[in-house]
């Protein structure tokens, strides 16, 4: 019973809901479900930055281009600016962080910084998938 319960999880009506992850080469990732993402720093970036004390939330409605600062966050040791993986606006905040910014070094995908909506989904094959990303690490200073 178990394996047909999986199993139509992963097929039919059910995988349109499931998320792809993109990656930047300045760390920043864009968990993307249809033509939203949730955009914020990768474990490597929170883990270099060290404990995260303040995120900077952008503001809803922000037109954002790709390559542009979106917001920043703050650490013990640094600050970071953090940049738009891809062009769109801003139709949310994880406000969470406000009070609690250490989230992004716990878990930097339920961490995440902004929704957008996205307004090129072909933006999105300039970056990296989680596979290629990880190979980018293995040349990245540690």
């Amino acid at each position: 019973m178990l394996s047909r319960v999986s199993s139509s999880f992963t097929s039919g009506a059910f995988a349109r809901f499931a998320s792809v992850k993109y990656f930047t080469k300045t760390h920043e990732f864009i968990d993307v479900e249809d033509k939203i993402g949730k955009v914020g720093i990768t474990q490597y970036a929170a883990t270099h930055l060290g404990e995260i004390v303040y995120a900077e939330l952008p503001e809803i409605d922000a037109e954002v281009t790709k390559e542009e600062v979106l917001c920043a966050v703050e650490s013990v040791k640094a600050a970071s600016d953090v940049v738009m993986p891809v062009a769109g606006i801003v139709t949310g905040v994880n406000s969470e962080l406000e009070s609690r910014p250490a989230m992004i070094n716990e878990d930097p995908f339920l961490g995440w910084i902004a929704e957008v909506q996205i307004s090129d989904l072909e933006e999105l094959d300039g970056l990296m998938t989680q596979a290629d990303y990880q190979e980018y690490l293995q040349h990245c200073d540690h």
